[in-house]
């Protein structure tokens, strides 16, 4: 009896063995597969909820008091309006077809250039998975360890800051319900497609490597590229440009004070995650935002003899702008050059650049977002490492990848041509059937009055 029950035992521990190294190797399968590794992670969420409210602060109020106390004081209460109302109807458009467009994977024969709408409404939205960018039909998917709800949700805010920045270009001269329909088709037929080239991993730029960690070309040089497209097609605003001064500095500082702080949830949170990539983003933000503002500063100062509060602040939005896309890619030697760079050229760009040229860019958002976008998007082709990707195929000109430039500066061309070409298409066909430009009398007049019938009381 005890020679069977030996011999029971020994099949039993060898059976045992047998499934434990089927489930270990099961379990190896499972974890290869990005849907059933990937698990939502609580901390990473509660990063990333606080990201999109970060950000969604750089628009209101943080934009909207920038650019308000940059006008006149006729103005203040209109350009306050159109990046409050460009807020409400840019969600809108994202929820109904903008994020589809911008993240879904597309057909295979359409999935290189824009999504689809299987996120229609957002129908279809999984909240209790974590979302898996792409499905392989151009390029291997990318995991999260968040809800696609909270990808969505931070998604949006950056594509409703993006159009808001355009208006600094046209304040004090474009109609209200023109600005509106132009928003709507912006976001659907500009925004949305370069989004997907660059972030969507079976988007063309994304599947050749282009590195734009949250918005260079995306977010600024294409909102820079519109602003220069909107202000040439609308021409000069009427009246002298010496008497065009910025109605309060200090407001000014405010809401460049609130971009500053909201910028953290804008680069460090396109980590996705709660991690040491996301703290050298946020590192290196902070860093190249203080070298721009002082190159800035240094730089008027040299020019004009006396350093100005708004050149200062608009040195320290310039270095903002051109550490985006570098920075979760460079360290901190690179995020100071990147710095120096945008806080000298900038000023420059706006300073010398747009007399030359005579166009009218009210707030410089050409000078500030184009340029500053397209010195950080081209200089992370020179400074991205990999110590910080931690991959041998993300790095730069420095680390020993030169081909990155060529990377780097494809996507600058591509985002330009889209852009300014259909910037321009969507100009001439809201001016042909509804008029873009409100008349000369209510532009003395100021738009505060003409366009809502309300006005500054001090």
């Amino acid at each position: 009896m005890f020679k069977n029950l030996k011999f029971d035992r020994l099949k039993g521990i060898a059976f045992l063995s047998t499934l434990c190294a089927a489930l270990a190797m099961a379990g190896g399968a499972f974890a290869d597969d990005p849907a059933t590794a990937a698990k939502i992670d609580s901390g990473d969420t509660a990063w990333m909820l606080t990201s999109t409210a970060l950000v969604l602060l750089m628009t209101i109020p943080g934009l909207a008091l920038f650019y308000c106390g940059l006008v006149r004081k006729k103005n203040v209460l209109a350009t306050a309006m159109q990046s409050f109302a460009t807020t409400c109807v840019v969600c809108v458009v994202w929820a109904v077809c903008g994020y589809g467009l911008a993240f879904m994977n597309g057909s295979a024969d359409t999935g290189w250039f824009v999504g689809d709408l299987s996120r229609l409404f957002l129908h279809g939205m999984d909240v209790n998975k974590p979302f898996i960018l792409g499905d392989g039909l151009g390029s291997a998917a990318s995991p999260t360890t968040i809800p696609e709800s909270v990808f969505m949700m931070f998604q949006m805010t950056f594509a409703i800051i993006t159009p808001a920045l355009i208006t600094g270009a046209f304040a004090d001269r474009m109609k209200f319900p023109s600005m509106l329909v132009f928003m709507v088709l912006w976001s659907i037929i500009v925004y949305s497609p370069v989004a997907h080239w660059m972030w969507q991993p079976n988007g063309f730029m994304a599947a050749k490597g282009m590195l734009d960690f949250a918005g260079g070309t995306v977010v600024h040089i294409n909102a820079g590229v519109a602003a220069l497209a909107v202000a040439i097609y609308m021409g000069k605003r009427v009246g002298n440009p010496a008497d065009f001064k910025p109605y309060s500095p200090l407001m000014s500082m405010i809401g460049a004070s609130l971009l500053w702080v909201g910028w953290f949830g804008f680069n460090a949170g396109s980590a996705v995650a709660a991690n040491g990539r996301a703290g050298m983003a946020m590192t290196v933000t902070m860093i190249a935002t203080a070298v721009a503002a002082l190159a800035w500063m240094i730089t008027e100062w040299s020019v004009k003899g006396k350093p100005s509060t708004v050149g200062i602040l608009s040195g320290a939005v310039a270095g903002l702008v051109a550490i985006t896309p570098a920075s979760g890619y460079v360290d901190t030697v690179g995020s100071m050059w990147i710095g120096l760079a945008a806080g000298v050229f900038c000023y420059l760009a706006g300073a010398k650049f747009k007399p030359i040229f005579g166009f009218d860019d009210s707030l410089d958002a050409f000078g500030v977002h184009g340029v500053g976008g397209f010195i950080g998007a081209l200089l992370t082709g020179v400074f991205a490492t990999s110590a910080i990707t931690g991959s041998d195929t993300m790095k730069g000109l420095l680390d020993g990848n030169p081909g990155q430039m060529m990377v780097q500066l494809e996507g600058i061309c591509a985002t330009i041509a889209w852009s300014g070409i259909m910037t321009l298409v969507i100009c001439f066909i809201v001016d042909k059937t509804m008029g873009l430009r409100v008349s000369a009398e209510e532009e003395k007049t100021g738009l505060d009055l003409s366009q809502h019938g309300e006005m500054l009381d001090h």
